[in-house]
């Protein structure tokens, strides 16, 4: 299966949720100094309950479009849900395979959202 299937590029070239959120409960920016790519993360909570996420960043169409696809999926999960996802979860949402050198890349959001969270 093709990395770059249909799905990655549609979220690289047209990512969701991007922009910042002023006082955002959870926070943290996340660089990948191998390849020079980044993502920050931000998260509203309300209720025990994520009302939104917003994220920025620069680098490669997997890092980027997996963050894009990961922090869509974030909305309405509580903070234990949160804390309990993982490179797994991460690749399910993906629905490609990624070879090993690529998977500091597709999870750069994950590690940016769980050091969010600490």
């Amino acid at each position: 299966m093709n990395m770059y299937q249909e799905n990655i590029l549609d979220h690289y070239k047209h990512p969701r949720n991007k922009g910042k959120i002023e006082g955002a409960d959870f926070q943290h920016r996340e660089p990948n100094p191998l390849c020079g790519d980044v993502v920050e993360v931000y998260v509203q909570m309300d209720g025990g309950k994520v009302a939104d996420v917003k994220w920025e960043g620069a680098g490669c169409a997997i890092s980027q479009a997996s963050a894009s696809i990961l922090f869509e999926s974030l909305v309405g999960k509580t903070e234990t849900e949160l804390r309990k996802l993982n490179t797994e979860g991460v690749l399910t949402l993906l629905q490609t395979s990624v070879n090993p050198a690529r998977l500091k890349c597709a999870t750069l959001g994950l590690v940016a959202l769980q050091k969010a969270l600490k």
